[in-house]
């Protein structure tokens, strides 16, 4: 069973459906919406500050999600993908988008809806990825603009694919 620890008065809260694995740790101000997976090794650190996880969002193998002592927080909206060993801390992650394995988002960074940042990419502190965009690099830079409806049914199919995977893992009392 998951490791899930209240902290300064914060228990974690989780939406309908939701899949934690065995080793993942959630920790303090973290709500997740409905549908969401959290997976090996991932860590929500909602010690600090505050967690807010939208629906159909998988955090997958080893990732890392905090917050900066009264000065960020973390908002993931809804079909969000965040890639094995991506390190989110204090940022925005909007509607659709997909954050490669091996990335890092820093404080303040906002990652536009439906935007992709490519596996081991650095976004740094304040960037703003524009919606739709495909973001590369240390530090991350612009890349193109990917076609919405192909860069949608992409983001959608992994997140929903996810959800798939998350239902192998359930117990008949789940």
């Amino acid at each position: 069973m998951a490791l899930i620890k209240s902290v300064r008065g914060f228990t974690p809260k989780f939406g309908k459906n939701c899949y934690l694995a065995d080793n993942a740790t959630i920790i303090g101000d973290v709500e997740t919406g409905d549908g969401c997976s959290i997976w090996f090794n991932a860590v929500l650190r909602g010690d600090v500050n505050s967690i807010r996880i939208g629906n159909n969002v998988n955090i997958q193998d080893g990732s890392v999600l905090h917050t900066l002592y009264e000065k960020s927080v973390i908002e993931i909206g809804d079909n969000v993908s965040v890639g094995h060993h991506a390190t989110i801390h204090g940022a925005t992650i909007k509607d659709g988008a997909l954050i490669g394995i091996g990335s890092i988002i820093l404080d303040h960074a906002v990652v536009g809806e439906g935007a992709i940042i490519a596996a081991g990419s650095v976004v740094l502190s304040h960037t703003v990825v524009e919606p739709g965009s495909i973001y590369a690099g240390v530090p991350a830079k612009f890349v193109k603009k990917a076609d919405p409806a192909q860069t949608e049914e992409m983001n959608r199919r992994i997140a929903d694919h996810y959800g798939m995977y998350a239902s192998w893992y359930r117990t008949p009392e789940e």
